[in-house]
């Protein structure tokens, strides 16, 4: 770990935890033969913590992925972002869809499997308390890790591709939460509802709230025409809870 700042946590919902000072920095682990950077965001407090691998959206690793990192770090997790891209992060949509497109699906698998095991091995982190989240791309993805990974407690995807496939389904045993947009024209509130009654029909935990008047991405501010202030603020406490249920 390298470069690592101190920060004094805020947090936009009191009333769910604490927030605490934390740590921030630049880190590497290893994936395959390759070596991947990521972005840490942990609490001060000493001992061990459940930990969250924090999932970009298809812009790549930028500021706001990173404040996520901070804010759930704020919350007593030990908070990883890893740099799906490999150092490149678009500046306008159009890049933004080149990178999604060329990034290798295999790769990103065994890059975010790469993730959790860096967490895992932590002295700091509780292994068997690890989770995932992400949004629009990263939401998919942070499916894809709970499908490839049996050991994941817990799985957030925010407006993100749902598996259909009953076998990937099947693998699935981390609880899962979604929140989703009724106007967005990429993934349709029927999509998500067959989601969720194919979990439950598996026997899986899931917990999909769909949002009126919401259409992709409006969690985020930076999404000056879809950014929805309340529905961001509701995602982000149904997450809170959700994972202080599932992983503390």
């Amino acid at each position: 770990m390298r470069r690592f700042s101190w920060l004094l946590g805020t947090i936009l919902l009191p009333a769910l935890a604490f927030a605490g000072p934390v740590k921030t920095g630049d880190v590497t682990f290893k994936s395959g033969d390759e070596t991947v950077a990521g972005y840490l965001a942990l609490p001060e407090s000493p001992g061990r913590h459940p930990a969250l691998v924090v999932i970009h959206e298809w812009w790549g690793l930028n500021d706001w992925v990173k404040e996520q990192a901070q804010k759930f770090a704020e919350q007593g997790y030990v908070a990883l972002a890893p740099d799906l891209y490999h150092g490149k992060v678009a500046a306008d949509p159009s890049e933004a869809h080149e990178l999604s497109r060329g990034m290798p699906q295999d790769r990103a698998a065994r890059d975010l499997k790469a993730a959790f095991a860096y967490l895992a091995a932590r002295s700091d982190v509780q292994k068997e308390k690890i989770g995932s989240v992400g949004w629009c791309m990263g939401g998919g993805l942070s499916l894809q890790l709970a499908v490839n990974e049996s050991h994941l407690a817990a799985c957030v995807v925010n407006y993100g591709a749902m598996p259909t496939d009953a076998a990937d389904i099947q693998k699935i045993h981390a609880p899962v939460l979604g929140n989703f947009g009724a106007d967005d024209r990429g993934i349709s509130a029927d999509a998500v509802r067959a989601f969720e009654k194919a979990l439950q029909g598996a026997g899986k935990s899931a917990d999909m709230k769909i949002y009126d008047g919401a259409g992709h991405a409006f969690e985020n501010p930076n999404n000056k025409a879809g950014y929805r202030a309340e529905a961001a603020a509701d995602a982000w406490k149904r997450m809170v809870e959700f994972f202080n249920r599932t992983l503390k």
